[in-house]
Formats: structure tokens, C-alpha cells, sequence
């Protein structure tokens, strides 16, 4: 695979020389001009919808060219498709996307600039004690079945799903300031008033988190959280599903597709008064992995893809001929990294990581000769072709938070060789072993069909075996490898991925602190809280709350310029690379606004598909119909 990669190496040394300059996107400014450097194109002008009250209804209106009615726009995503549809019971990516369609927040990220801007909420008044926050509604709202949307709803969605700790806890993890909640209230059947125990810089955006129809989860709330946990599986009938977004549920096929309709009672509308969405349908296909995906883009049968840096060049050479155009989006807002088990404790007597492999992952040296012999530019150059960066820590390249102050390096395997020696490994025959003669061997997980991060696993067990160590890369199904990781901690090391953002590293709460849900390389259960919490964990959890409960940037920066600094010295997740995302769409879709922070499909109920372009997928959806 690696070989089939290289041969493309000259392709992409043309490529690299055409967009010298402009791989690396900047955040978008907030004078609305987004530029998509990689096919030239001139400026693009994108105004966000504004608040516009027609006979007593606050709607939402779009202020970007009006477009046509009708048509569908065919995505696709790798693995086996969703895990739920609960928007409070998502563990995966898969989930929160298909989730993200149906539910929307009091507020939503300005793809522009990252303020918040309204979304159900009409407005949103902060108090001068920076501690109170006044939302009020918007007027005329209805849930998908007709049922207005009010206050009940957003006051029942925060106490008793997200605070009693409904489905996955991370939302209300991440509001704990100092042991306390935020306080919800409701004003009246439009206004709402939450009160959190101390200004609190995150807040308002966590206040995108998606509102739930009381009437409809109530029900699930009472019978308790095992009941909640299966609230909405992939087993629901799509027309009991009650939604407030621009779709709603229409079909869902495992292992096929995800099928979702316009929402006829959703609130945004166009220059003209008409309600949007445009399209009909948004339709994902279940692909099982990026190869197939990509199969299915040049098959016309999907219209959007996000290409592999492998893939660039030979698209970049087919676009002036093709029905669709390339799109630069910057630096993956993302992380990929490699993490080693560090759990010690033990379940009914016996320990969850082999003991003798735990003083391995539990060594510094030992992690520090892992990350010194990872070559990252190789990998950048033989598996992204060149099209991204090195990745040195848990912030991504674009975020303003980003630690500078952490220098790159080079592949180094004498300093690795040193590293082990020092601990009292030591190498015969080839083979590496440590102080007590057990032979250095461990297990490499990924998530298979992600083609990827299986060929840095490749080059991961190619690494490391230079320094004698026995790699055994298993690449297994995605549900197999989250259960190891947050439920049994039956894994030794793991090539992973997680969503960031970089405008708030708050987000990245639970994966950081000691307790936090998804502290993988050192998970505790609920019940043990901060049992055996390492001093620099404990120093984490320091950084994290100190740098929430600032509200001035430069004084934020300081905290979490120092948690950089303690993951990047004490290497839990020895982090590779961050790819440049590259996107194709066809060009038969209008209304397309790119940026670095929403992507192509953050405005997804204003695109349109322009009429005089023939539709070239029209067998295939007509087979789904």
C-alpha cells in the first residue's frame, strides 16, 4: 500500500509547487470574505442569516442568493453508520453528525468567526455580573409533529437530561466550575435564565448543545438512565422521531444509508419569505471504508468527498474536466495521535493491563523512546503526499490557542536507544527486552477501514521495530475498539483520532481531566473517581479549571499554554500529524461558502442545486426511492 503511495510522490511535488503558500489556511475574519486558495477562485462573499419577525413569527432569514426548491445532495460516511439517534447518548463522530442534523442549540458557531450567533434563541443577553444570561426565544417555533417549542423544553433538556446525567456526561462534565452547576430557570413560556456559580468563559458556547421536545423525551427520562441509553437507537421508526432541524429522519438502512427529509416546520427562510431547507433530502451513504468512498465519488453516486492527501493531485488534475471543484479548508481542526495504556489498578484482583507491560507504559523513558522514533514527516510526505504538518501537541495547527512555544523534532533513534537504556532496556539479537529479560511486545490498535490511520500503523510497527520492539498493529471494528478503550481498559496502545475546536480547548475537558469520560490513558470508572491520579494528571485538572474560569484571552492562554506543555513532556498521546483538509463537491451545488471552521456543509438549508445542471446520479437515487 505504502509503495502505491510513493508513486504518486512526483504528482505531489507539482502540486506542492502550484499551492505553495496556500495550504495553510488562516481563520476566517469577520469581514465575511472566505477565499478558496487551492482552484484560485476570487473572493466569496458569505452574510450570516438575520432575525426577521413576519406576523408575530421570529424567523431566521437567509441573506444569500435565493435558489431553487427540491433535489437531494448524497454524502457518505466510513464504518457501519450511526449508533444512535439520541443526541445525548453519542459516543462517535457518526452519531453527533446524523444527531447534529435533526437537533438544533439556543446558539450555533458563526463559521466566519466562532462567536456565538442565535439559532433558536432569538437573542441572548449576558448580565453585568458575568454570571447571568437572559435567552429569550424565538416566537412561533415548532417542534417536527406541529408541538410548540418553549421554554419547558430548554429548561427540561439542561436539569433533567443534562445535569440529572442522562445518556453520556461529557455536556454537564464540562460545566462543572468548582464542584457546581449552572442554574436553569425559566422566566416565562420564552425566556430562560441560567446562572452559572462563576463567570465562566466557555459558557455560552456550550449553549449550542441541541434542545430536547420535552414531550417526546420525557417519557424515556422517567424510566431511568438504562432506559435513556436506548432512547432512540437505529431501531426507531424515522416518523416517531420529533425533531426541530432543517431535516428530519426519513429512512435508515444499516449498513446502507441514512435518508433525512425537509423539516416543513423549520424556522429559517429566504429573501423572499419562503421556508427553507432547499433540498429535499440530504442522503448518507454507509461505505465501509475511504477506499470504497472514493470509488463511490468518482462513481457519480456521491456528491461529496473529503480527499486523502493521496488522492490531491490526481484530483487536482481532473477538476478543470470534472463535474465538481476542489476546496482548501486549512489544517484538520482535529487530532490524530497515538496513546499508550497507563491504567495500574486492578478489577476483582486481577489487573486490567498486564503488569509487566504497565512498568513499560508507566516509564517515561519508555514513551519518550516511542515518540522520538516516530517519523512524522515520512509519514506526512509517503501517506498525506505531503499536504499537512507534523503534529507536536493536543491543540490542532489552526487553533489560537495553539502552544508555539513547543518546538518540533526530527525521528531520532539514537536518542531513542538512549532513552530505553537508561530505563535498563536493553537490545539482544535484534530484540529489545527490558531489565527483568521480558521480551518488549505489545499490541497496535486502529479502527479498521479507516485506510489512513492503518497505514500509519504500518509505519508505527516499522518504527518502532528498529528499536527491537514486537508490534502486533490490529486494526478492528470501531465499536470493539471504543469498548476497549472506556470499558474494559483491555488495550496496550492506540492510533485514535478526536474533534476539536480551535477557538475553545474547554472542549477538550473530558479527555483531560483525571475523571474525565473519555481520559482513555488512564480511564477510571464513575466509581473511582481520582483514584490513582498521577501528579501531572492532577496538575491537568489545575489548568483546565483555572483556564475556564478566565474570561480574558491572554490570561487563558497561560493555563492552557502549560497543559500543552505537561502532555508534550509526559507524552500520554504522542500526537502525528495534521492532515490539510481538501474537499470535492459538485458544481452543480450553489450557495457553497467554505471556511475553516463550518466546512462546505455548515449552511447546509441554503444550498441549492442550480436547475440547468443535469443531475448525474439520477438512477441511483430513483433505485433508493
Amino acid at each position: 500500500m505504502i509503495r502505491q503511495v510513493i508513486r504518486g510522490i512526483f504528482w505531489v511535488i507539482l502540486l506542492i509547487i502550484v499551492l505553495k503558500g496556500c495550504l495553510r489556511a488562516d481563520l476566517p475574519s469577520v469581514d465575511n470574505q472566505v477565499k478558496n486558495p487551492i482552484n484560485n477562485s476570487k473572493e466569496i462573499s458569505y452574510e450570516i442569516p438575520i432575525n426577521k419577525t413576519i406576523n408575530g413569527i421570529d424567523y431566521l432569514q437567509s441573506q444569500s442568493d435565493i435558489g431553487n426548491f427540491g433535489g437531494e445532495f448524497v454524502m457518505s460516511t466510513i464504518g457501519e453508520g450511526p449508533k444512535t439517534f439520541n443526541p445525548f447518548n453519542s459516543k462517535d463522530n457518526t452519531s453527533s453528525q446524523m444527531a447534529g442534523i435533526m437537533y438544533d442549540g439556543l446558539l450555533a458557531t458563526n463559521p466566519l468567526n466562532g462567536q456565538p450567533m442565535p439559532k433558536l434563541a432569538k437573542f441572548i443577553q449576558s448580565m453585568p455580573d458575568k454570571t447571568t444570561y437572559i435567552v429569550k426565544l424565538r416566537n412561533g417555533l415548532k417542534w417536527s409533529d406541529g408541538k410548540p417549542i418553549t421554554a419547558d423544553d430548554v429548561v427540561f433538556t439542561w436539569n433533567d437530561i443534562i445535569f440529572a446525567g442522562m445518556g453520556d456526561t461529557s455536556t454537564r462534565d464540562s460545566l462543572v466550575i468548582e464542584g457546581k452547576l449552572p442554574i436553569v430557570e425559566k422566566i416565562d413560556n420564552h425566556t430562560i435564565k441560567f446562572v452559572t456559580p462563576k463567570p465562566y468563559a466557555p459558557f455560552l458556547m456550550m449553549l449550542s448543545t441541541p434542545i430536547a421536545p420535552k414531550h417526546y423525551f420525557l417519557p424515556a427520562v422517567k424510566k431511568g438512565n438504562e432506559f435513556f441509553d436506548s432512547f432512540l437507537s437505529t431501531n426507531t421508526k424515522p416518523e416517531n422521531i420529533v425533531t426541530s432541524g432543517a431535516f428530519k429522519l426519513k429512512e435508515y438502512v444499516p449498513a446502507q444509508r441514512v435518508v433525512f427529509e425537509k423539516n416543513p416546520n423549520y424556522y429559517e427562510i429566504n429573501k423572499k419569505g419562503e421556508k427553507l431547507p432547499y433540498l429535499d433530502k440530504i442522503i448518507y451513504m454507509i461505505v465501509g471504508d475511504i477506499n470504497n468512498q472514493v470509488l463511490k465519488f468518482e462513481g457519480k453516486e456521491i456528491d461529496y468527498i473529503s480527499l486523502q492527501g493521496s488522492k490531491v493531485a490526481r484530483y487536482k488534475s481532473l477538476e478543470p474536466h470534472s463535474d465538481f471543484k476542489l476546496y482548501n479548508l486549512g489544517p484538520d481542526s482535529g487530532t490524530m495521535y497515538m496513546s499508550v495504556n497507563l491504567n495500574n489498578r486492578k478489577k476483582d484482583g486481577k489487573f486490567y493491563v498486564d503488569p509487566i507491560k504497565q512498568k513499560w507504559f508507566q516509564d517515561l523513558n519508555f514513551r519518550k523512546a516511542i515518540d522520538s522514533a516516530i517519523d512524522r514527516k515520512n509519514m506526512v510526505l509517503n501517506i498525506a503526499n505531503g499536504i499537512g504538518e507534523p503534529l507536536y501537541t493536543p491543540e490542532s495547527l489552526n487553533s489560537i490557542f495553539l502552544n508555539k512555544n513547543l518546538k518540533p523534532y526530527n525521528k531520532d533513534i539514537k536518542k531513542s536507544k538512549e532513552y530505553l537504556k537508561s530505563s535498563g532496556f536493553y537490545l539482544k539479537d535484534g530484540k529489545l527486552y527490558d531489565k527483568n529479560g521480558n521480551r518488549v511486545e505489545f499490541n497496535l490498535y486502529t479502527n479498521a477501514g479507516n485506510t489512513e490511520r492503518e497505514a500509519i500503523g504500518v509505519m508505527v510497527k516499522q518504527d518502532l521495530e528498529d528499536l527491537g520492539m514486537k508490534v502486533n498493529f490490529k486494526p478492528i471494528e470501531f465499536n470493539s475498539l471504543v469498548n476497549k478503550l472506556v470499558s474494559t481498559f483491555d488495550w496496550d496502545m492506540v492510533i485514535m483520532g478526536l474533534t476539536g475546536s480551535p477557538l475553545e480547548p474547554n472542549g477538550g475537558k473530558n479527555v483531560w481531566l483525571s475523571d474525565g469520560r473519555l481520559h482513555m490513558f488512564n480511564m477510571r470508572t464513575p466509581k473511582e473517581g481520582k483514584i490513582g491520579i498521577l501528579p501531572w494528571e492532577k496538575e491537568l485538572d489545575e489548568m483546565f479549571t483555572k483556564g475556564a474560569l478566565e474570561t480574558k484571552f491572554e490570561n487563558r492562554k497561560k493555563y492552557y499554554d502549560k497543559y500543552q506543555e505537561i502532555v508534550y513532556n509526559q507524552k500520554p498521546m504522542i500526537y502525528i500529524y495534521s492532515p490539510t483538509i481538501i474537499v470535492a463537491i459538485r458544481d452543480k451545488f450553489k450557495n457553497i461558502f467554505p471556511t475553516s471552521l463550518g466546512g462546505l456543509t455548515h449552511n447546509i438549508e441554503e444550498i441549492y442545486i442550480q436547475k440547468d445542471t443535469e443531475t448525474k446520479n439520477t438512477k441511483v437515487q430513483k433505485e433508493w426511492k
